[in-house]
């Protein structure tokens, strides 16, 4: 026997949904607008289909999917081209959005997508045989780098990775690293910029540009200084 999984996800009107979808290369195989509101969105073996709700709330969303891939890169790089045609740029807060791509320490390199209903979508490529949540580190900032990201890119609760980067960067008696201080600046103002602060997150993300590395530490916070470039861009 042959099983298939197709996530069913909820919407206000599904032509918002299509046109999101079709930007990212997504071809509509099915659209219904009556006696009830319905498509299906297909992209190789992905497939999504989506069910119109007059009284749902796209803000107040929990509904998401994980789309497994063995090429994160490519899919991470031709949606946001496909974004940034349909939409003239790259939603990066908001409905839709789309957020940076980076190595989770569950053992996944990952983007989060967060399409005009409000539906999570999660696109990973496994790069470790453990994909179990790894303990925290015990050094203070890569501590605060591990937990801000679970609850950023995992959890989603922007406010509460805020508040463990703020403290960590108002320690003064001791200090990260040039790299771990990079990534906890653009991580901070990344965050700051989908709350709608644009002069915090522009100061954060000025005084990460300052950042003095090695050719070592370029190396260890590439993810960081790619993500520093789409926000300044």
């Amino acid at each position: 026997m042959a099983e298939k999984t197709i996530p069913l996800l909820p919407c206000v009107t599904v032509q918002p949904i299509v046109d999101f979808y079709t930007a990212l290369g997504f071809e509509t195989t099915y659209l219904q607008k009556s006696p009830y509101a319905y498509a299906v969105v297909e992209r190789g073996t992905v497939e999504l289909q989506f069910f119109g709700m007059k009284q749902y709330d796209p803000a107040g969303s929990i509904s998401g999917c994980y789309i497994l891939t063995d090429d994160v890169e490519t899919l991470y790089a031709a949606f946001r081209a496909g974004l940034k045609a349909a939409y003239g740029k790259i939603p990066s807060r908001g409905l839709p959005r789309i957020g940076p791509l980076k190595d989770m320490s569950y053992g996944v390199r990952q983007f989060l997508m967060t399409d005009p209903a409000g539906n999570s979508i999660r696109v990973g490529q496994p790069i470790s045989e453990d994909q179990q949540h790894r303990p925290a580190p015990k050094e203070t900032f890569a501590r605060a780098l591990h937990t801000a990201d679970l609850f950023v890119d995992s959890k989603e609760d922007l406010p509460g990775a805020a508040k463990v980067i703020d403290r960590a960067l108002g320690l003064t008696d001791e200090r990260p690293t040039p790299a771990q201080h990079l990534r906890l600046l653009v991580l901070r103002g990344d965050i700051a910029q989908r709350l709608g602060d644009d002069v915090l997150a522009g100061r954060l993300l000025e005084q990460a540009e300052g950042i003095a590395l090695t050719e070592e530490e370029r190396k260890s916070a590439r993810d960081a200084l790619v993500r520093l470039d789409e926000l300044r861009g």
